[in-house]
């Protein structure tokens, strides 16, 4: 499983002229899926990331987590997170995960990060999304349950 974490003043997605998800304060969660992901990588990738502490604290240091400060998230399955770009110039997918693996996974991610307390929005799955946000900081991080970065 991997993820771009992005921490923002807000954010919203769009499909079809039509907002499915929007937040205020809080993080942007662009979730890839591997064919081998399961419950145990969907649960250290909720925990991590709701507690990672990159929001600021009374001094100015990146101290406290998304769970510290009440914020959202807004999560967007995206398997292009998979792609590989080595050789040519078309990136390959064959890493991601198919749509009938990754939609229940991407899903019982969403629940997960329910269940820890947040307030979550999302995308649609498979549809073609306009995502917007403004990245509070930039604070951009990269996240990959096989700790490959």
């Amino acid at each position: 499983m991997r993820a771009v974490v992005q921490r923002t003043t807000r954010a919203s997605v769009t499909v079809d002229e039509t907002v499915t998800g929007d937040i205020g304060a809080g993080l942007v969660v662009f979730l890839g899926i591997h064919p081998q992901d399961e419950d145990k990588e969907i649960r250290w990738m909720a925990d991590k990331i709701v507690n990672l502490r990159i929001f600021e604290d009374d001094e100015g240091k990146m101290n406290r987590s998304l769970a510290d400060t009440g914020g959202e998230m807004l999560i967007v399955s995206q398997f292009t997170l998979y792609g590989d770009c080595r050789k040519g110039r078309r990136p390959g997918y064959s890493t991601a995960a198919p749509p009938e693996i990754a939609e229940p996974l991407y899903q019982a991610f969403v629940w997960e990060i329910e269940r820890l307390g947040i307030r979550t929005a999302t995308g649609v799955f498979q549809a073609s999304m306009q995502v917007e946000l403004v990245n509070d900081g930039p604070v951009t991080l990269l996240i990959d349950s096989e700790k490959n970065f």
